[in-house]
């Protein structure tokens, strides 16, 4: 299914930020939100995984239905999980796009990586929890 990407903060994800390595902060930021009829369009339930793939790159998230989502949009925090698939294209301004970014969802048997081994999978290093 093509869907609109939109990026942004979310108090969950907020919350945990300064722990990047924990479970908590993992659940938080790989969530993708989906309207509740797309959610039934394409077969799935709150809690079912979602690959969601872009020009830039894709990544297994958690499906969870928002009714501020418009039909044909997702939603997903920004950071390390929204990073895999937003363009590094920033035209001149400094600042990649993460609003209104063209995607395909398509639901997957795949588990959520951890934010450490989403990190290695580019080349980075894990954080280390303090």
């Amino acid at each position: 299914m093509k869907c609109i990407l939109n990026t942004g903060r979310s108090v969950p994800q907020g919350v945990s930020v300064e722990h990047k390595g924990s479970e908590e902060y993992r659940t938080a930021a790989s969530v993708c939100f989906l309207n509740a009829v797309d959610m039934m369009l394409l077969g799935i339930e709150n809690g079912e995984r979602i690959r969601v793939s872009s020009p830039a790159g894709d990544v297994v998230l958690t499906a969870r239905s928002a009714e501020g989502v418009k039909q044909g949009e997702i939603f997903v925090t920004t950071g390390p999980y929204a990073n895999h698939i937003i363009s590094s294209e920033t035209h001149a301004t400094g600042m990649p796009d993460f609003k209104s970014q063209y995607v395909d969802v398509h639901v997957t048997e795949e588990r959520v990586m951890s934010v450490g081994e989403l990190m290695e999978e580019i080349g980075g290093l894990r954080y280390v929890s303090q």
